[in-house]
């Protein structure tokens, strides 16, 4: 797979606190000459990215609930729908972690649902937090997320303990089957990494060294 093909599974991200707006438009840049999939950033920052993409063919992507999930439904369902009314084409939720631990798996799917009622057009991706849950809750938070009609399943916030690996990605999509999307987050840095999250089933890559990827 060359770098023009790549870049078309890459989220090019830019999540850090302390993010200027000059840096975010910078990712925007960067994002419309590579034709990355889309360009995720925290709520605040997705008007300017949505303006600046306006018109290319790259989405303007907003996280939910982020990092720890640990908000109400009724917060990540009202910060969805602002999210989606700045611009947002995709929503990257986190879901309620604790309820998971819990196994308290109606609660966790209600709450993905809730957040699919408020993204109006918007594509849903649910982070799921491979490294905070056991190989059985990961397979449940991701039948909650597909009963929830979510678009995506998705490894992590890449601001826990682990990002993404191989192995979680292949058991997301054994899970979900072949038509929902499953986006590998957190520590990858090379080609060769992407193409084995791929490899294992991923449709979408998160990532911050999108540029540093498709230029190997």
């Amino acid at each position: 797979m060359n770098g023009k093909e790549l870049a078309k599974y890459i989220d090019h991200t830019l999540l850090k606190p302390d993010a200027t707006a000059a840096q975010i438009l910078k990712v925007c840049d960067e994002a419309k000459a590579y034709h990355f999939a889309s360009v995720c950033v925290n709520p605040s920052r997705i008007a300017l990215v949505a303006e600046a993409l306006k018109g290319t063919d790259v989405t303007p992507c907003c996280v939910v609930g982020f990092p720890l999930g640990a908000i109400p439904s009724e917060s990540k369902a009202a910060e969805t729908a602002v999210a989606a009314r700045n611009g947002a084409g995709e929503i990257d939720m986190v879901i309620d972690i604790g309820a998971a631990k819990d196994g308290d798996w109606a609660r966790v799917e209600s709450d993905i649902a809730a957040v699919k009622a408020a993204c109006g057009d918007a594509k849903l991706k649910v982070i799921i937090e491979t490294c905070l849950l056991t190989d059985a809750e990961k397979v449940e938070a991701c039948l909650a997320a597909k009963r929830a009609n979510a678009d995506f399943v998705k490894t992590s916030t890449g601001f826990s303990k682990a990002g993404a690996t191989v192995q979680d990605v292949r058991l997301m999509r054994e899970t979900v089957g072949p038509d929902m999307g499953v986006k590998a987050a957190g520590g990858i840095h090379n080609k060769a990494e992407a193409l084995a999250m791929i490899e294992a089933g991923a449709t979408r890559i998160g990532a911050s060294s999108g540029i540093a990827i498709v230029s190997e």
